[in-house]
């Protein structure tokens, strides 16, 4: 198992290259500073979004008991620094297998760090009652790989505009690339954007959702596929619930 530490050196290895496989671009730089990177100490990454400078949501499925987190934080000269994790609360439904068979659960959480982070722009949750139909744009942005086992191609936030497909609900959203469709490789999230903010294209700072799970063309494993999106819909009142908690714990 490689320790926090041995990740943060690998970490500083890293060359400038693209998340998100497909040759995705840098987003905004205010949806940028809104990502964060997490790293696990049982050699796992995902990544996040700040909602307060000391709170990140994530998915539930990147924070599973059993292992240490931290955030890692790029100073302004790329150089990244831990951050402690100081409590990690997953939403109480959440259930991993269903989350493995891509069927829809509450694949979200939140982590309160032990200190606030200092270049972070946190994001809001949107307060209206989300709606997407087919052919919606919605932007996501993480730090993942580019190339599909390639650990070297991730570590560099990237943002991709991809569109809503099938039928979209309160439960799930499914997205692709609009100029492939799923049926061959394009833009999508791949290893390490899971739990990635999805935005509403245009509404730069305000979260819709999660990434969960992503395939490969035609449902093949992989990336570059669909990219599978938990709304944050059913699970707002938990999310603003559980952040009065956090914010109590933090005064106190």
């Amino acid at each position: 198992m490689r320790t926090l530490a041995v990740l943060a050196c690998s970490l500083l290895a890293l060359v400038p290259a693209a998340a998100m496989v497909g040759g995705a671009s840098a987003p905004p730089d205010a949806i940028g500073r809104a990502v964060v990177l997490i790293v696990g100490s049982r050699g796992n990454s995902c990544s996040g979004v700040a909602l307060a400078p000391d709170v990140v949501l994530t998915a539930a499925h990147c924070v599973l008991p059993g292992a240490d987190y931290k955030i890692v934080e790029f100073d302004a000269a790329r150089q990244p620094q831990l951050r402690d994790v100081a409590s990690v609360t997953a939403h109480p439904k959440f259930d991993l297998k269903t989350m493995l068979a891509h069927r829809a659960t509450a694949d979200v959480a939140l982590l309160r760090l032990a200190a606030p982070l200092s270049r972070a722009n946190p994001a809001a949750l949107e307060t209206s009652s989300i709606s997407v139909s087919p052919g919606d744009a919605l932007v996501v942005a993480g730090y993942g790989l580019a190339v599909r086992g390639d650990g070297r191609s991730g570590g560099t936030v990237r943002g991709a505009r991809l569109e809503v497909t099938g039928r979209p609900g309160s439960l799930q959203i499914r997205l692709f690339d609009p100029s492939t469709r799923g049926d061959a490789p394009g833009l999508g999230a791949c290893t390490g954007d899971s739990g990635a903010p999805v935005f509403r294209d245009g509404a730069q700072l305000v979260v819709i959702g999660v990434v969960s799970w992503s395939t490969g063309p035609r449902n093949s494993d992989g990336c570059g596929g669909l990219t599978g999106v938990t709304p944050l819909t059913l699970y707002r009142e938990w999310i603003t619930h559980t952040l009065k908690i956090l914010r109590n714990q933090l005064r106190s």
